[in-house]
């Protein structure tokens, strides 16, 4: 009559059977299993060989592939400044180096047309920054890099404005939800310049200012066309099949 032991016992040296016979086992291999105790077993564990466990190998081939890019880049002509200058990957030359460093200020890159750029506060026909204070584009913000602190407004037609107009252009992921969210076309995402390097996060805040320094003058209907905007649409349709 066969025991669970004999069973544990005679299924442990098929195993072992089983991964000697393929030569290399595919994982620890149990060689024997106790006779008080069947969970407690001898397990065979294989260990890497000798030229798996030393990095020379893979030292030598990644020095390698270091010689091949620096003998590229040194000996190759470099790519010319109006390739490195375009927005995106330079075009590919057999012959060229692979340096694609943009020599700045003496060269600058050309950004897309879909470049947003700094941000900029538009202005009403007194000059005043036109935001109302309405803490839309720092409750859309994703990067809660907009900080707004309004205060009382002295024009009687508008109930608040912007003490403090705060934007880290560090933090700024360039989404433009800011200019879909404000209601009133206070701000903008159009200038197309690139942000400044600094050498003091401080400097890279952008104020209400500087902001409206960019800024021009509007022409927006503040708060848009009203209730009645389906009327006057219709009533432009009826005029042009006329």
């Amino acid at each position: 009559m066969s025991t669970a032991h004999d069973d544990k016992h005679g299924e442990g040296e098929r195993r072992h059977d089983l991964g000697h016979g393929h030569g290399e086992a595919a994982g620890p291999v149990v060689l024997s299993v106790s006779d008080r105790h069947p969970r407690v077993r001898t397990i065979q564990v294989v260990r890497p060989r000798s030229e798996d466990s030393s990095f020379l190998a893979a030292t030598a081939k990644g020095l390698g592939i270091t010689l091949k890019h620096f003998a590229r880049n040194f000996f190759l002509p470099m790519r010319k400044a109006q390739a490195r200058s375009k927005a995106g990957a330079p075009t590919d030359d057999s012959w060229r180096n692979e340096i694609e460093t943009v020599q700045y200020p003496e060269e600058k890159v050309t950004y897309p047309e879909r470049f947003r750029g700094l941000h900029r506060l538009m202005l009403r026909d007194d000059g005043a920054v036109r935001c109302v204070a309405c803490m839309c584009c720092p409750t859309v913000c994703p990067a809660h890099c907009i900080t707004i602190i309004p205060e009382e407004s002295e024009n009687k037609g508008i109930e608040k404005r912007p003490a403090v107009f705060e934007i880290d252009e560090l933090r700024c992921v360039v989404c433009g939800l800011c200019v879909e969210a404000c209601p009133c076309d206070a701000i903008r995402m159009d200038t197309g310049e690139h942000a400044r390097p600094v050498e003091d996060r401080a400097d890279a805040i952008e104020t209400k200012d500087s902001m409206m320094g960019r800024g021009i003058h509007s022409i927006a209907v503040q708060g848009g066309e009203g209730p009645d905007w389906r009327h006057s649409v219709e009533s432009t349709k009826i005029d042009v099949h006329r």
